[in-house]
């Protein structure tokens, strides 16, 4: 060490820029990154002539705006190293808002499968990870798969209902296909080894399918046979409405299917228009996958007047407006959205994670913007009024 501060006092004497870089070399060598930080701040203040120490006060738009670019690479060129040698909660703390999460979260995808499964290092790191993942938004899917692998389903529905469920829709689809995912794997497994004890005649098991398993057995209709916790199916069909890839559309049918055979006395009774979660969800699932279209939309249609009637919120409308919207019927989406009540309290959850695009949006697809901006005359609504008129 003292040949290194002998070395750096010989650099000082030569100019600040040769002091910072044989110092910063010297850190990089060493993977002193927490140092390498404090070293680029006290550098950037030397090349911006502010005081080296202490507060630096008010200082004007320019020079604050050169000093954080340089505050941000400095982030990045610590963090990095820190995330690549595993230190997670170090990195994130300066990446943070330095870097994509988008790059955060590739690196993690690849630092958790490199993980050992019984070393303890390793499980303080797993948690690091879930912690960045999960509660920080970076990667909500990988995040689930922690917790699924190391807590369970309950967990990690818990979980979602925590921290993704508050995100907006389209950060909530591969964190809800995972665990779509998990729970058809289980439903099937359960469900073909009870067959299999019974005797049931089933297809080849590479073509397995939940609804293939219950059509060689008859459907299980009259059946008392449970083969998941009914409360984590409803869940994960609740969660599943924002899945809008046909390869995970297609599962949660199937699991709708299985829903539907399911003893009365087992199931939980939903929000409407989910009352039978089960049926519901069956009429939902199906028709996005445009199979008995026109009987979901009947349905769905008259859960939503009834709704008006009875003043029982916005989610049958909501529902209605997401399925029309999906098949492709933006017109009638957004009448089923104009006939909501003006006034209808707390906003849905297809509304408040924004599953459905806004009026103007809807408006515009479906050739409507006279009838949109009629509404807007009844309500007083200037802003949405305004935007109809707007373009960019």
């Amino acid at each position: 060490m003292t040949d290194l501060f002998d070395t750096l006092a010989a650099e000082a004497g030569r100019g600040q820029a040769d002091l910072f870089a044989a110092l910063a070399t010297s850190l990089v060598e060493r993977g002193r990154w927490h140092a390498l930080f404090d070293l680029r701040l006290l550098e950037a203040r030397a090349a911006l002539s502010l005081p080296v120490t202490g507060d630096l006060g008010m200082l004007d738009a320019a020079t604050r705006a050169q000093l954080d670019e340089r505050s941000l690479a400095a982030c990045r060129e610590v963090g990095w190293p820190l995330l690549d040698e595993g230190a997670v909660a170090a990195a994130w703390m300066y990446l943070r808002a330095a870097a994509e999460p988008a790059e955060v979260a590739a690196k993690l995808q690849g630092l958790a499968t490199r993980l050992p499964t019984d070393d303890e290092a390793a499980e303080t790191q797993r948690q690091e990870i879930l912690h960045v993942a999960l509660w920080e938004g970076v990667d909500p899917a990988l995040g689930i798969e922690l917790v699924l692998a190391a807590q369970g389903t309950c967990n990690a529905i818990t979980a979602y209902e925590q921290a993704v469920s508050r995100l907006p829709a389209a950060r909530q689809k591969a964190a809800a296909a995972v665990l779509v995912k998990h729970l058809y794997h289980e439903v099937l497994e359960n469900l073909a080894a009870d067959l299999a004890r019974r005797g049931v005649g089933q297809p080849d098991r590479s073509a397995l399918s939940i609804v293939g398993l219950l059509e060689a057995a008859g459907g299980l209709a009259d059946d008392p046979s449970i083969h998941v916790d009914v409360s984590h199916l409803q869940s994960v069909l609740r969660i599943a409405r924002v899945a809008t890839a046909r390869a995970v559309v297609e599962q949660v049918w199937e699991l709708a299917v299985y829903a539907c055979r399911l003893p009365a006395d087992v199931t939980y009774p939903g929000e409407p228009p989910f009352e039978n979660v089960g049926e519901a969800s069956r009429l939902f699932y199906a028709a996005e996958l445009g199979r008995d279209v026109e009987p979901a939309v009947r349905f769905f249609r008259s859960a939503a007047a009834t709704a008006r009637l009875d003043e029982a919120g916005t989610l049958p409308a909501d529902t209605l407006a997401l399925l029309l919207w999906r098949l492709g019927r933006p017109a009638e989406a957004l009448h089923a959205v104009l006939e909501r009540p003006a006034d209808g309290g707390m906003p849905s959850v297809v509304q408040a994670s924004g599953m459905l695009p806004s009026l103007v949006e809807m408006a515009r697809a479906g050739d409507a913007l006279d009838v949109l901006r009629q509404a807007c005359r009844e309500r007083g609504d200037e802003i949405t009024f305004a935007a109809t008129y707007v373009t960019g």
